[in-house]
């Protein structure tokens, strides 16, 4: 299967030719594919919001390239405006963002510079808030007269709205509480599922990463030191904690019973898993 986004050989360097250079992408070569649910894991300041601003043109490259479907966004004008509909970027706290005068019109927005009609705009508001679960006699009102999580989920649809094939996501769930944090997630996964749309989520829990996401890429200084499915990553536990990134805790428990000599398998990252990996053990004759 042939890359949805891709880039090869990215760098990005901050203030060139200064006092202040700074590298914080070094020939990154970064895939995802039609459909995928992909998360980004690294540090602050390990580079993934320069790399997720470079998949939709926000950023220019000092050097190498981006490709979508195949195609250099940066080869034309026409190219990268394409590209900027074809892939969706949520930021971070994107409530702030917010300006419109009432709900309908901040999700419309976006639809409206592609150009539709209003006909068709009027499907992709209606259609976008049923997926982040918006009520229809929410879509009249101001979204400053909203909860934090429900301006988390305007904002979440306008960019929904506008059907991209590549759907990424900067931290999401950043400062809601538990119950909004599982509405969000929840939201996305109903999107995934109903448009096998490709989602990309930075995030830095990683008990979410763990239950959410088909395979994992781990950024650190500016490069990708591993990536691959969750348990696969998630056994590099020395590494990743040298990185300043943790572990989903029953990931770190079964490592902690590995260290003290147990024959078990460490590589699970959810209860289950955990309690097949005990299971395993005891029925191998460890002492757990």
């Amino acid at each position: 299967m042939e890359p949805i986004i891709e880039t090869q050989k990215l760098s990005h360097i901050y203030s060139a030719g200064t006092p202040f250079q700074h590298a914080a992408l070094v020939d990154v070569d970064f895939c995802a594919y039609p459909g995928e649910y992909l998360g980004i894991i690294g540090h602050t300041g390990s580079g993934k919001s320069t790399l997720i601003q470079h998949l939709n043109g926000l950023l220019k490259p000092t050097s190498g390239r981006v490709l979508v479907e195949g195609k250099d966004i940066w080869e034309s004008k026409e190219a990268t405006r394409r590209a900027r509909f074809q892939v969706g970027l949520v930021f971070q706290y994107p409530e702030y963002q917010l300006f419109e005068e009432t709900v309908y019109k901040d999700i419309a927005f976006g639809p409206k510079n592609m150009g539709l009609d209003e006909g068709e705009i009027d499907r992709r508001v209606r259609e976008a808030a049923q997926f982040v679960g918006l009520k229809d006699e929410t879509l009249e009102a101001s979204p400053f007269e909203l909860s934090g999580g429900q301006k988390r989920r305007v904002a979440i649809a306008g960019v929904i709205a506008m059907e991209p094939a590549v759907l990424i996501l900067d931290e999401p769930t950043a400062g809601l509480d538990p119950v909004g944090v599982e509405r969000i997630l929840g939201n996305i996964r109903d999107y995934h599922k109903a448009k096998n749309a490709t989602i990309i989520i930075v995030s830095h829990s990683m008990e979410e990463m763990a239950r959410t996401a088909d395979r994992l890429v781990v950024i650190d200084e500016g490069r990708i030191p591993f990536e691959g499915a969750p348990g696969e990553v998630f056994s590099h536990v020395d590494q990743l904690e040298g990185m300043g990134l943790g572990v989903p805790r029953m990931t770190r428990v079964l490592h902690l019973l590995r260290e003290k000599g147990i024959d078990i398998n460490d590589s699970a990252y959810t209860v289950e898993q955990a309690k097949t990996a005990v299971l395993a053990a005891l029925q191998k004759g460890g002492n757990v």
